[in-house]
């Protein structure tokens, strides 16, 4: 069975791959990434690929391998500081980098040689996260409260939704009407 890697571009046999003592951990590192993010680490990786040959086996295996307990701790160090970095955070910016226009101003130069502007993107969410709480935490301790703010001024949507009124059937006006004569003279 041949196989072709998408982001690096090698075909091999499977049986070849598994025999590779560095295609052998680049697959083992693989399967232990978690599904939802797996793809787009696969696209992520080929940002990697020098332009002029095939991002080894070794090296996939190495980058692999360096965010895997990054990913499985969801937490990572950047600049002396260790960040919150869940699922949702390394799905997002690995989008976000694989959005981003290539070999332009304002866009990633390729190769890439670490992984810094991913963990760079990734303290920037946790950051932005860290930021919302705490400004909730100081409005609670100035005593500020939903009361009075544009929340609190919404309409109350009504607890059951109106029925159409229809009007009495002509027979039970009647009814009603000979009742009312015969109880009053």
């Amino acid at each position: 069975m041949r196989t072709s890697c998408p982001a690096c571009g090698a075909t091999a046999s499977l049986d070849v791959l598994l025999g590779n003592e560095g295609a052998r951990e680049a697959v083992m590192a693989a399967l232990a990434m978690p599904a939802p993010i797996g793809k787009l680490l696969v696209q992520y990786l080929g940002l990697f690929r020098p332009a002029s040959r095939q991002l080894s086996f070794d090296r996939v295996a190495t980058l692999l391998n360096e965010l895997l307990p990054m990913i499985a701790e969801a937490k990572i160090e950047r600049n002396g500081r260790t960040w919150s970095a869940p699922q949702d955070y390394w799905r997002m910016a690995l989008e976000e980098m694989l959005a981003k226009p290539r070999g332009c101003p304002g866009g990633i130069t390729l190769p890439l040689k670490t992984h810094g502007y991913l963990l760079a993107i990734i303290a920037g969410y946790s950051s932005k996260a860290e930021g919302a709480q705490e400004a909730r935490t100081e409005a609670k301790r100035a005593g500020h409260t939903p009361v009075g703010s544009v929340a609190a001024h919404q309409p109350v949507a009504p607890a059951q939704p109106e029925q159409k009124r229809t009007s009495i059937p002509e027979s039970v006006k009647a009814e009603l009407g000979r009742l009312k004569t015969k109880t009053h003279p």
